[in-house]
């Protein structure tokens, strides 16, 4: 009699139902396992040449596309589901490197150099965008695209560098805070006019999204210890599945009230500190990474390799444009800070790179077709800055030496000239 229950079970039926499939089963395995190795051999390619692999990632959803070298016939719309999961891991998992005391106070801080970062920034998108004859708000979409950094590269950059103590780190961790929670009023507002609502009509959406900020940070900074105890377990698995449970809950909720379930997450993450803080980040990193890698993915995935050519030229050119703004950018809140001219180059370098906001903000304004040329563009652009970005953060050491040292040198050399013609 037992038997005859389980047996009646449906998960029982899934193994033969499964197997009927067939054909279509296999092509399901064949065709993500492929995609999957694809990423592991450009992740090893990117870890060997220590870039950051979104652009490999990205190269992956090119060549499985429409006009690619090849195309998917059935595990899109997987790729698709992962790649929400994606973000919403990527956003918690960067909320969890900060407080609620060190949000609160690097927002007191950096305020001026938020406010520098975002004219010189946001304002080279817009214009490029009206100078291609976009709509406005179009316009608002690229500028979204060129003002924010990628807290995941730069973090991991910084990581891999072995400069997270340095002086200037802060300066730039303080900027990426601020961006971060920028798109909290950001992402609510161009989300709603995407949909083809008004300014004024999103307004509960930024004014829920605020609040949501706020109350957050309050809960964070006086229960912080007390949420994370009560997350916190000594089992992997149950403390595995309440973090991401939690997290997609409040996602969801996040969705549901018209704010950006990447926000609701990062939200969830400063919330989160402590032993479960610890703990999260080696249970939640590897599922991060496979479905960040979904998300790359499935972004290339919609766009034609032939209309990425089209846009190149237009890309490297806001490319080197908002590279310079941002160099600057992170010179002038370093030299706020009273760090060293070094310090203050390596700063401007480490926030060029650009990469999930970017893909983000493009994703959601390609979804709604706004404008078709926008996601070719921004896939070029996030191609080329994901690559030189890194690249500046390290080798940009020598280049500045040499470049100080021939200003100390001119210098001295004209100091003596002086000391001579006096004589």
């Amino acid at each position: 009699m037992v038997q005859a229950g389980v047996a009646a079970l449906p998960l029982l039926d899934g193994p033969r139902v499964l197997a009927a499939g067939g054909p279509e089963t296999a092509t399901l395995f064949l065709e993500l396992g492929g995609v999957i190795l694809a990423l592991a051999i450009l992740a090893r390619l990117a870890g060997a040449l220590r870039l950051s692999p979104i652009p490999f990632y990205l190269l992956v959803g090119l060549s499985i596309g429409e006009g690619g070298i090849t195309e998917l016939s059935i595990t899109t719309e997987f790729i698709e589901i992962g790649s929400q999961i994606g973000v919403v891991l990527l956003l918690f998992l960067l909320g969890l490197e900060y407080s609620g005391d060190e949000l609160v106070t690097s927002l007191r801080r950096s305020a001026p150099a938020g406010a520098v970062d975002l004219v010189l920034n946001f304002t080279p998108g817009v214009a490029a965008a009206l100078l291609l004859g976009w709509t406005p708000l179009a316009a608002v979409v690229l500028g979204g695209v060129t003002y924010i950094s990628s807290s995941g590269i730069i973090a991991k950059v910084l990581g891999d560098l072995g400069r997270t103590g340095n002086r200037e780190t802060p300066s730039v961790l303080a900027i990426l805070v601020i961006e971060d929670l920028a798109m909290a009023v950001y992402l609510p507002l161009v989300g709603g006019l995407l949909v083809g609502g008004t300014a004024l009509a999103t307004t509960g959406s930024v004014a829920i999204a605020l609040l949501a900020v706020a109350v957050v940070l309050v809960i964070a900074v006086r229960f912080g210890p007390r949420i994370s105890g009560v997350v916190f377990s000594r089992s992997d698995e149950a403390l595995l599945f309440t973090l991401l449970g939690v997290t997609l809950v409040v996602a969801g909720l996040a969705e549901s009230v018209q704010v950006s379930a990447a926000v609701g997450a990062f939200l969830v993450g400063i919330a989160i500190s402590g032993p479960a803080a610890d703990a999260a980040h080696g249970l939640i990193t590897p599922l991060r990474d496979l479905f960040a890698g979904a998300f790359f993915v499935f972004f290339a995935l919609e766009i034609d390799p032939a209309d990425l050519t089209s846009a190149l030229g237009a890309a490297l050119l806001l490319a080197i444009v908002t590279a310079i703004t941002k160099i600057y950018t992170g010179w002038w809140a370093a030299r706020r800070a009273g760090i060293a001219t070094p310090g203050r180059f390596r700063a401007g370098f480490a926030l060029v790179a650009r990469g999930e906001f970017s893909i983000v903000i493009a994703g959601l304004a390609v979804a709604n077709g706004v404008e078709p040329r926008l996601g070719p563009l921004v896939a070029a652009y996030v191609l080329i800055l994901a690559m030189v970005g890194p690249m500046l953060t390290r080798y940009g050491d020598p280049l500045v030496r040499s470049i100080t040292e021939r200003r100390a040198t001119r210098a001295y050399r004209r100091e003596q000239a002086q000391i001579r013609r006096a004589a």
